[in-house]
């Protein structure tokens, strides 16, 4: 297995890792010997790399937090639409006693 495609391969690893927001710190440690390696190289690259890494950490992070925020106005949203049919009917019962 030559050098390239081994640091391809890790690289996907680290970027596997990055899915679950828990296991970012093993991205990062992952990605960090990836990047070390890749120093020697190719200084560019790895600066290059370093960069879109980061990138990717926060729109993973970034993604996270509106996925959440998505779920919790859903939650709310659905309470409320509860909270409109028991008032609803809690109306139209008063209504009909009367």
């Amino acid at each position: 297995m030559n050098s390239s495609t081994d640091l391809s391969s890790r690289l996907q690893t680290a970027i596997g890792l990055a899915q679950n927001v828990q296991q970012h710190p093993e991205a990062h440690e992952a990605f960090q010997n990836v990047l070390t390696e890749l120093e020697t190289q190719s200084p560019e690259a790895a600066v290059l790399l370093a960069q879109l890494w980061q990138e990717y950490i926060s729109s993973k992070r970034s993604s996270l937090f509106w996925e959440q925020l998505s779920e919790v106005e859903k939650n709310l949203s659905d309470r409320l639409s509860e909270s409109h049919m028991q008032l609803k009917q809690n109306y139209l019962r008063l209504m009909q006693e009367q």
